[in-house]
């Protein structure tokens, strides 16, 4: 029903804000990680929005990307999670660690999310990981930094996430690792490898 919302953002707390468009104040439950990006209060923000309805429960929640909602659909389709739940993982986990804990089994990253135990980690991995592809994983992982960096680049960056994988790091902290490492024209993926070993090791 409602795409996004645009409007002043004139409440932030634990758990929600309050968006205001047209002199109708829109109560939205939003991931804690959104809560870092958002502007000072008064300013005009922009939140994607999915309206849920169960009996007489009308809700609304909000996220800073298409690509968060989207996977917020995909955790609700998701047995014995429900919207509070699906909230809790992308509050404790960006969008592409799950992505990687999904297609690599990662079951201790997704346990990591409030309310997720072993089994139902097992059972999200399960039911999701035919709607998610390594492939684009990788690309959705890499596309930030990436977008205008030649493909002999991109091809360093992720042979040397590969190289971390079978070391034994969870590709969801490979990813992680790699995001925060520029690469130049003369970076071959030894040398990104140790920038990311480097990094791992003071997280």
């Amino acid at each position: 029903m409602y795409a996004y919302i645009r409007g002043t953002l004139e409440e932030v707390r634990e758990d929600y804000i309050v968006v205001e468009n047209n002199g109708i104040g829109y109560q939205i439950s939003v991931p804690m990680r959104i809560l870092e990006e958002l502007p000072e209060r008064g300013a005009e923000v922009k939140i994607y929005t999915y309206l849920y309805v169960r009996e007489d429960i009308f809700s609304l929640f909000g996220f800073s990307t298409q690509d968060e909602l989207a996977m917020f659909r995909l955790l609700l389709n998701v047995s014995g999670i429900g919207p509070k739940g699906a909230l809790g993982i992308l509050s404790a986990l960006s969008v592409n660690d799950i992505r990687f804990a999904v297609v690599s089994e990662d079951i201790k990253t997704i346990t990591k999310a409030p309310g997720i135990g072993k089994k139902g980690a097992q059972r999200l991995i399960i039911e999701l990981k035919d709607k998610i592809s390594l492939e684009d994983a990788y690309e959705s992982a890499l596309e930030d930094g990436l977008q205008e960096v030649p493909e002999t680049m991109q091809i360093v960056k992720k042979e040397a996430m590969e190289a971390l994988v079978a070391l034994g790091y969870s590709s969801a902290d490979a990813a992680r690792a790699l995001s925060g490492i520029e690469i130049s024209d003369d970076s071959d993926v030894e040398t990104v490898l140790r920038m990311a070993l480097r990094s791992m090791a003071l997280l």
